[in-house]
């Protein structure tokens, strides 16, 4: 019974809710739930089955409990739209996708050059060292939590140079050869990367992806990239939406950006096919129109052009920014202006807890818009 009750809508709902609270507030109302203590982590290193009243938490521990659930906030994702599909408030029809590039926890000065790194990395070692020395010459000279806590961070910091290294071993193999010398990553983030931002200045960003049903506003996709290009995000997601739902939607709404060949192919093969809605680049012979097919165009591409060409189809058009563009607003009004984590596996969690957060509020209004009309 205590396992049924702890499987609840309502009980994963609540769940959800914790994750905002203050930790110590979020822990105790988690311990409460029946069926749920034994099953929760155990963020202050108790054992199963010690009571849940006391709790003993630093910045470090609620920061892990923060990230480190992105496939159980994953799968939250899956089941809370899965759910919404069953009660027929989601459909899934026509999803639109946009990008949202935010802040990464890294100033510009953190991104170093090889040669640098190197250097870095000879001088993080020699801090390890001095303090497993000084460690063993006086262990009294500090106070254990002080003591772990100098010996974190230089290991921190030597594991950040040496992530940095490999990243910049894998930036050189895609750059030209004239432009390995002037390759860079960072010490603080080494998956960050410089991007164009919307205000037309570069900083370190993640690119971080929203798929959202066009009829409800209800995000039904998450992903994030280091790349400030969109080009390759959508057969990606599309993909996702199939793994997560067991269904592609009729069709997908993209902006210029997402506009490859290749990928409208990717996505818009075989019989089960998404019919993708992005514009047609304007071609550089003014003469020439740009829904007509071309010679050498796919049956999919040229289906594409000519259909991008009626009024229908800019009309399903405007639903992109009149919904996934909103969702990233309103993304932005909540916080999401500056990752405060660091890598890409918890920008991710992160854009899943607002993604989980969003759809709580926008479920409660579908519900109670059925429960008026009914």
């Amino acid at each position: 019974m205590k396992d049924m009750l702890a499987e609840r809508p309502s009980t994963r709902r609540f769940t959800w809710h914790c994750g905002f609270m203050r930790p110590s507030t979020a822990l105790a109302a988690l311990a409460l739930l029946p069926g749920c203590a034994a099953n929760m982590m155990h963020i202050d290193g108790s054992e199963e089955g010690k009571r849940y009243d006391r709790y003993s938490v630093n910045h470090h521990s609620v920061a892990d409990f923060r990230v480190d659930q992105g496939e159980l906030l994953d799968s939250f994702l899956t089941q809370s739209v899965a759910a919404l599909t069953a009660e027929d408030l989601v459909s899934l029809n026509r999803v639109a996708q946009d990008g949202v590039r935010v802040r990464a926890s890294a100033g510009a000065a953190s991104f170093r050059r090889k040669k640098s790194l190197q250097d870095c990395l000879e001088e993080a070692e020699k801090q390890v060292e001095s303090l497993r020395k000084e460690l063993e010459e006086d262990p009294g000279s500090q106070s254990r939590r002080q003591q772990a806590a100098r010996e974190r961070a230089a290991k921190e910091r030597k594991q950040r140079i040496n992530k940095a290294l490999a990243h910049l071993s894998d930036i050189e193999s895609r750059k030209k050869a004239k432009d390995k010398d002037k390759t860079r990553t960072s010490t603080t983030d080494p998956e960050a990367r410089v991007m164009k931002m919307a205000d037309g200045g570069f900083r370190p960003a993640y690119n971080g992806q929203f798929a959202v049903d066009t009829e409800t506003q209800v995000i039904v996709g998450v992903d994030v990239s280091n790349s400030g290009s969109d080009m390759d995000k959508m057969s990606p997601m599309v993909d996702q939406l199939l793994e997560r739902y067991g269904t592609k939607p009729n069709d997908m709404l993209v902006d210029g950006g997402f506009a490859k060949h290749e990928a409208i192919e990717q996505v818009g093969a075989g019989d089960d096919g998404c019919t993708v809605y992005a514009p047609v680049p304007k071609p550089k012979d003014d003469d020439r129109d740009p829904h007509v097919p071309l010679a050498d165009d796919s049956e999919v591409i040229a289906a594409w052009r000519v259909r991008m060409g009626t009024q229908e189809a800019k009309e399903i058009y405007k639903e992109r920014a009149a919904t996934v563009e909103c969702v990233n607003a309103i993304a932005r009004n909540r916080g999401l202006q500056r990752f405060l984590v660091r890598g890409m596996h918890k920008v991710r969690t992160v854009l899943l807890w607002f993604a989980l957060a969003h759809n709580m509020m926008r479920s409660a209004s579908l519900r109670l818009a059925a429960a008026q009309t009914t």
